[in-house]
Formats: structure tokens, C-alpha cells, sequence
């Protein structure tokens, strides 16, 4: 049955070092992928999600040692939500003033109690406390208490001169169907999922914002967003409909080791992505050992020595 929703969202950042000691000590992520960029093996690519690394979880970063600081504009996400248990939003407000993230205050929207912050390179971030969900499996290897821990996506919400050519995509491609509107946000939420419940990574906003400038990529920006594809086939019927309704051609599929994907970009501008399921985090390493060991695709294990002398120390 195809699952509809989002599959990951990859993000620049500066320091490799400091992005693993905020998602993984101060939110308390599991790293689930220690790799490398394929077009790029001198920078890691590092993979943080659940105790699985289940789609709808991940959160993957280019990390550039010296990465100028982006722009946030139009055809870019503008911020990265997750889901926590509904009586976690006092742990985390607490949490961040201890570790002097710089956050909002809680506020509500759509009904549900958000409370926004940034990471070190700016990345605009946000949790959403969810009734329901403390029930869900969390990691509890790292700093935060499982009861108070992230449990995946909640959303994107993407910055756009204009909705509907994005919103066309979401409905027609994509799966996803209009929930609501709320201020200058157009909900929308994958289809399938259940009637007033926010599974994982099931929801989009489109926000318009007419007239502001172009996004700059940078440290703290999104890359791209990857939605979710069962398999082969359901990802070549997007890429069918995606041509044959909108006019778009995606890019061939590329094997990414842990799924296979394809990218374009949007009429909005924000660069999408389709990712298979499988075959998943799990087909190098054992899920116990999940993010321990330096992974590297076929094609670059003759470089091994190479790399890994390039790469930063982690600690």
C-alpha cells in the first residue's frame, strides 16, 4: 500500500562537530547514517531519525566546515517541524534555556501548541506537542528522557510567491490533500492519514509570501525535501504524472544506497525529491550499531584511506 508523506529533509550546515553535539546531545536525535556527500566525499553526510531511522524521521546534513550563512526567501522551506508528546513542550522550553537555544515562545496554531527555535547555523526549527504520541517508540540512548523525545516530523511549511502550482503538485503527485487555512499558511495533509491525527512527517504548509526575495543557500538552509515512495513502481507513477499533468521531467533515478530517488524542482522553486522505502538504513550495519561507523558507497571504499583523512574529527 502506498504511504504518502515525507521521506527525509536535507539541510546545510557549518561544522560537522557542532551539528552532531546540538541533534544529537542537545535534541537528542539518534544518528542513524555516518557517510559521506556522493558528489562530494570530502564532506560527511550525516543522517539523524529514530531508533529505526524510519522514513518520515530522517533529518540529513551536508556539513561544510566553512559554509556561508544562507537567506531565507521564496522557494525554499522555511522551517522543520517535529512532534513530540503533548506534555513535552515545558521540558523542551526548559531545555532550551539551559543550553541557550534561541526559541519563541509556545504558540498555537492550527490547535496545537508550537514552540519554534533555531539551530547554531539559524535553521528554523520548530516542535509540535501532540496528544496520543507518547505511546510511539522513541530513542532514549542519548540526553533527552524517552517520555519527552522527538517522535519524527511533524511538517515542512514552504515559502512561495504563489500556492497553487505548488499545491497542484502536493495534490495531484505527491498524495497530499488541503486541510485548512489558517492566517497566511494553506494546510495540507498526505492522504490516508487519519482524520485529526498528525502521523509522520503527514502534513506540508504552503505559506505565501508575494514579494520577498529569492532564497541564498547557506548554512542553515534546507537543501531539499523527499517525499515518500513505497517502491519502483510507485515512484515511477509519480514521475509519469509529473510529466504527463504538469510538465515537469524529474532527473534519472539515482541509488542512494539506503533509498532510490529522484529530483526536480518544483513550480515554486523548492527542489523536491521522491524516495523509495526501501531498502533502508539498516541494509549496511545492524540497526543495534546504527550510525557508529563511517559507510561508504562500493564505488569510494578504494579511497577509504583517502577520506577519511580528509574528513573532520567528530569526537
Amino acid at each position: 500500500m502506498q504511504i504518502n508523506g515525507i521521506h527525509h529533509v536535507t539541510a546545510i550546515s557549518g561544522p560537522a562537530r557542532r551539528n552532531l553535539d546540538f541533534y544529537g546531545r542537545v535534541l537528542g536525535l539518534r544518528l542513524v547514517k555516518k557517510t559521506v556527500n556522493f558528489d562530494d566525499p570530502g564532506t560527511y553526510h550525516l543522517y539523524y531519525g529514530n531508533v529505526a531511522g524510519a522514513p518520515g524521521t530522517i533529518l540529513t546534513f551536508f556539513p561544510w566546515e566553512h559554509a556561508a550563512p544562507g537567506r531565507l526567501g521564496v522557494g525554499e522551506t522555511q522551517e522543520t517541524v517535529f512532534r513530540v508528546p503533548e506534555g513535552a513542550i515545558g521540558y523542551w522550553a526548559h531545555r532550551f534555556i539551559e543550553h541557550g537555544v534561541p526559541h519563541d515562545v509556545p504558540v498555537k496554531r492550527f490547535g496545537e501548541s508550537v514552540l519554534a527555535f533555531r539551530d547554531p547555523d539559524g535553521m528554523r526549527l520548530a516542535l509540535v506537542g501532540l496528544p496520543g504520541i507518547e505511546r510511539e517508540a522513541a530513542w532514549g540512548g542519548g540526553d533527552v528522557p524517552a517520555e519527552h523525545a522527538i517522535r519524527g516530523f511533524h511538517s515542512v511549511s514552504l515559502l512561495l510567491e504563489g500556492a497553487e502550482p505548488t499545491a497542484a503538485i502536493l495534490s495531484d503527485v505527491l498524495g497530499f490533500k488541503e486541510i485548512g487555512r489558517e492566517d497566511t499558511l494553506i494546510r495540507y495533509r498526505a492522504e490516508g492519514a487519519a482524520i485529526g491525527t498528525a502521523g509522520l512527517g503527514t502534513i506540508v504548509d504552503l505559506r505565501v509570501a508575494g514579494g520577498f526575495l529569492p532564497a541564498r543557500q547557506g548554512a542553515g538552509s534546507v537543501h531539499h525535501v523527499a517525499f515518500r515512495a513505497a517502491d519502483d513502481a510507485a515512484q515511477e507513477e509519480m514521475v509519469r504524472r509529473l510529466a504527463e499533468n504538469h510538465g515537469i521531467r524529474a532527473t534519472e533515478q539515482r541509488d542512494r544506497n539506503y533509498f532510490r530517488s529522484v529530483y526536480f524542482r518544483e513550480p515554486g522553486r523548492v527542489l523536491f525529491e521522491i524516495a523509495t522505502d526501501a531498502p533502508g538504513f539498516a541494509v549496511d550495519e545492524p540497526e543495534a550499531t546504527l550510525g557508529q561507523a563511517l559507510k561508504l558507497p562500493a564505488g569510494l571504499e578504494a579511497q577509504r584511506a583517502r577520506i577519511e583523512a580528509l574528513l573532520p574529527e567528530l569526537g
